[in-house]
C-alpha cells in the first residue's frame, strides 16, 4: 500500500504490478474468512455442551426421584428399616423447563412459521469451484476469481452460522415463553 504512494499512486503502476497487488489483497481477504469457521465451531461446541448439561439435569432429576421412592419403600418395610434416614435436602433440583408434548408440537409449528418469516429455510448449497486447482499459466484475473470463490464459500459458512444463531435465539425465546 505504501509502495504505491511512494511511487506516485495507483495511476503510475504497471498493469502487472496492479494485478499482483489485487491477487495479494484477495488472498489476504481469503485468509481472514477461516476465522469464521472457528467461531462456528465454538458456537456449535457450546450448543452441544448445553445439550449435555440439559441431559445431565434430567438424569439428576430422575435419580433424585428414584432415591425418594427408595427411601419411602425402605421406611414402609419396618423392622430394621423402620429407622428412617433423613437426608439433608435443602431444595428440589431445578433446571431446564420440561414442556409437554402437545406444547412442543405447537411450538414447532410456530417455530417453522417464524423460521419461514425470517428466511431461515435451508436451501441446497451450490457446488463450490474453490477447490479446483488452477493451471500454472493462470493469470491474475483467474487467481482473483479463485479467491472470490473461496471467499464466497467462507461467507456461505458465515450465513449458515447466522442461521444457526437465529435458530438458537428462536428456541431460547420459545423456552422463555
Amino acid at each position: 500500500k505504501n509502495h504505491f504512494r511512494e511511487s506516485g499512486g495507483v495511476e503510475n503502476q504497471t498493469v502487472q504490478e496492479l494485478e499482483s497487488y489485487a491477487v495479494y489483497k484477495s488472498e489476504e481477504t481469503t485468509k481472514t474468512v477461516p476465522g469464521i469457521s472457528s467461531a462456528r465451531d465454538k458456537i456449535s461446541l457450546s450448543s452441544k455442551q448445553g445439550e449435555k448439561i440439559t441431559r445431565t439435569h434430567h438424569k439428576a432429576v430422575d435419580i433424585d426421584h428414584d432415591l425418594t421412592r427408595g427411601e419411602k419403600l425402605l421406611g414402609s418395610l419396618g423392622g430394621i428399616f423402620s429407622r428412617t434416614w433423613k437426608p439433608k435436602k435443602t431444595r428440589s433440583i431445578t433446571g431446564p423447563v420440561i414442556t409437554r408434548e402437545g406444547e412442543s408440537r405447537k411450538r414447532r409449528v410456530n417455530n417453522l412459521e417464524t423460521r419461514e418469516k425470517l428466511g431461515l429455510n435451508h436451501l441446497p448449497k451450490p457446488d463450490s469451484r474453490a477447490n479446483e486447482p488452477l493451471p500454472e499459466s493462470a493469470d491474475a484475473y483467474q487467481k482473483i476469481e479463485m479467491e472470490k470463490a473461496k471467499q464466497d464459500d467462507g461467507l456461505a459458512d458465515l450465513s449458515d452460522l447466522l442461521g444457526e444463531l437465529k435458530n438458537m435465539a428462536i428456541d431460547m425465546g420459545t423456552e422463555i415463553d
